[in-house]
């Protein structure tokens, strides 16, 4: 049994699905491309794993499938925030890999292969509808959101997905990822931005 931990922060994600992931709106639809490359950032704004502090750190989970999400044979890597301390590393490892329980709990039956955590140097900006990562010799990612009428932000409201209920409708402008055995350029494709609220309770 994992500790007791809750975090508020923000999640973007870049993925290589044509924009609409049909993911979103159908359990067990096949990605438009066949396959599912993604990358998902984050940023603790205030969190707690146990008595251990998680506050202002990032961490990054990134994710190939060789087919529909659901039918599992996942490729799983995490890159935690270089700044932790090793109890602070030890949580983010746990709950970013999906063994700690919570929201990604459910990811954890579908992961046959799981690559070593890395710790690194993650940016993660956020301002208006832009969302930006960056791992030196990793990853460099900028997702916009899509405007709809009254060029207003378009939200995704209800729906089945693991970050949030409440989605922003994204794009990566820019989506580049290149590490351990895995290649990914998912500019022009999916992406996804909310605040998130999580626990393991």
């Amino acid at each position: 049994m994992s500790e007791s931990w809750q975090l508020d922060g923000e999640y973007f994600e870049s993925c290589n699905c044509e924009l609409l992931c049909p993911c979103l709106l159908v359990k067990g639809s096949r990605p438009t491309e066949g396959h599912c490359d993604v990358v998902i950032a984050f940023h603790i704004k205030s969190g707690k794993y146990g008595n251990t502090d998680l506050s202002g750190l990032n961490a990054v989970t990134v994710i190939y499938t060789p087919g529909i999400m659901t039918e599992g044979k996942w490729t799983m890597g995490s890159y935690v925030d270089e700044q932790a301390n090793d109890a602070q590393r030890a949580a983010l490892e746990k709950i970013f890999t999906a063994q700690a329980g919570g929201p990604l709990a459910r990811f954890a039956p579908l992961v046959a292969h799981r690559l070593p955590a890395h710790r690194a140097a993650i940016g993660f900006t956020s301002e208006g509808n832009i969302r930006k990562l960056s791992i030196e010799n990793v990853t460099e990612i900028t997702v916009q959101g899509v405007a709809g009428a009254n060029g207003e932000q378009v939200w995704f409201d209800n729906v089945a997905h693991f970050a949030s209920k409440r989605l922003a409708a994204a794009r990566g402008t820019s989506s580049h990822f290149k590490d351990q055995g895995l290649n990914f350029d998912n500019t022009g494709r999916n992406g996804h931005f909310a605040d998130i609220h999580w626990s393991n309770s």
